[in-house]
C-alpha cells in the first residue's frame, strides 16, 4: 500500500512532514515535547542525556528560512542512537534527514518555524501525537490554545545574514513546494 515514507498530516503540521517508515519497529509514538531553537541547542542536550525515554524531541528553525538553507540533522539522530534511545524517542524538524536515518525520525515538518508554522507555537511538555498508521501528527492543544499562542508569537530573528543568504532567507518558499524561490508562476525554457 505503501513505500518507505510517508506523509503525516494534523494540526501540528498541516501542510505535512515526512516520516521513513521503512524498517520501523513501531508505527506510533506519544509523548511530551522537549524544544529546542536550533540543532546546536539540541545536540548539547543529547550529548548530556538530558532527556527521556518516550520524549519527542522538536528541532525548529532549521527549515529553508529558518535555518537559512534547510541542514541535514543526521548529527542528532546519530547521537541518539549511539545512547541506545533511537527506538524509545521520536524527533521532530523542520529540517531534513538523509536516507541515513532510522527511527521515528519526522522532517520536513511545513509550514516550518520560521514561516510561522505551528511547530513554532510548541512548548516544553505540550503531548504530541505520531500515528504513521492513520498518517497523522498533532499536538493535544485546542484550536483556540494554539491561537492564543500566535498572539505571541514572532519570528525569529535571525542575525549575521548578508547578501544572497539574506535574499534566500527573505524570499525562499516551503519545503512541501520545493524550497524555491520564486513564486511558481516561472517557466524555464530547457537548456539544449
Amino acid at each position: 500500500k505503501t513505500g518507505g515514507l510517508i506523509v503525516l498530516k494534523g494540526n501540528l503540521c498541516p501542510d505535512g512532514a515526512l516520516l521513513k517508515i521503512a524498517g520501523l519497529k513501531k508505527l506510533e509514538h506519544e509523548g511530551p515535547a522537549i524544544v529546542f531553537e536550533s540543532e546546536e541547542a539540541c545536540m548539547d542536550t543529547i550529548r548530556k542525556k538530558k532527556y527521556k525515554t518516550g520524549s519527542v524531541i522538536v528541532i525548529r528553525n532549521e527549515g529553508p528560512k529558518g535555518g537559512p538553507g534547510m541542514r541535514e540533522m543526521l548529527g542528532v539522530t546519530a547521537l541518539i542512537y549511539g545512547q541506545g534511545m533511537g527506538e524509545k524517542v521520536a524527533l521532530l524538524t523542520d529540517g531534513r534527514f538523509s536516507g541515513a536515518t532510522r527511527g521515528m525520525c519526522i522532517g520536513y515538518a511545513c509550514p516550518e518555524a520560521a514561516a510561522g508554522g505551528p511547530i513554532g507555537l510548541i512548548e516544553d511538555g505540550d503531548i504530541i501525537r505520531i500515528d504513521a498508521v492513520t498518517g497523522t501528527i498533532n499536538v493535544n492543544l485546542t484550536k483556540n490554545e494554539l491561537k492564543a499562542r500566535r498572539k505571541n508569537w514572532s519570528p525569529p530573528v535571525v542575525s549575521g545574514l548578508a547578501g544572497a543568504l539574506q535574499k534566500y532567507a527573505s524570499n525562499v518558499g516551503q519545503a512541501n513546494m520545493g524550497a524555491v524561490t520564486h513564486m511558481g508562476n516561472v517557466q524555464w525554457e530547457r537548456e539544449n
